[in-house]
């Protein structure tokens, strides 16, 4: 999704490094998010998941410990792209809960862009409006209320592997 969106802008193209923290027994569902600094957004249902002080320690552990690995990953194609004075869209599949969005958002803030951007395809209504507090701006193509998951909008949702992001990446930036 980034990569249609950075190609038609003739931007460029980056990863904002950002963990869903699973909620227990429902890996699908994130009850909060962690960005590459190690700082936590919890969801405002976060309390209702049931998870414990131990839980969520081994979570954040869990999750930090695959960002990193992702990071030294992508080093190979040189440092991540500053933010500071730029105009930056973060770009979603989708959002359900929005929490590894927030993340994203919050994370982008710190380096001070000129403009901050979330795009997304389709989000629920709630979700949305929760997200546009952290963002100058929204694009978002599609609000139902009927939202279920961000897969029902597709007609094929595979996962974007490891290798596929720094293909994308090396092609971006040889561009």
């Amino acid at each position: 999704m980034a990569q249609a969106v950075a190609h038609a802008l003739k931007g460029e193209l980056d990863v904002v490094l950002v963990r869903k923290l699973r909620a227990p027994h429902q890996p699908e569902l994130a009850m909060g998010a962690l960005d590459e600094s190690g700082q936590v957004f919890m969801s405002r249902q976060a309390n209702y998941f049931g998870a414990d002080a131990a839980y969520l320690a081994q979570e954040k552990a869990a999750q930090l410990a695959t960002i990193q690995q992702r990071r030294a990953q992508y080093q190979q194609l040189g440092p991540p792209i500053s933010a500071a004075g730029r105009v930056v869209i973060v770009v979603d599949d989708g959002l359900a809960t929005g929490a590894t969005m927030m993340a994203a958002l919050r994370s982008v803030r710190l380096a001070k862009p000129l403009k901050l951007i979330c795009a997304v395809p389709v989000s629920p209504p709630d979700t949305l409006a929760r997200v546009a507090e952290l963002a100058d701006e929204v694009v978002c193509l599609q609000a139902p209320d009927d939202f279920e998951a961000v897969g029902q909008f597709y007609r094929n949702f595979p996962q974007v592997s490891d290798a596929e992001v720094v293909d994308i990446l090396k092609a971006r930036r040889t561009q």
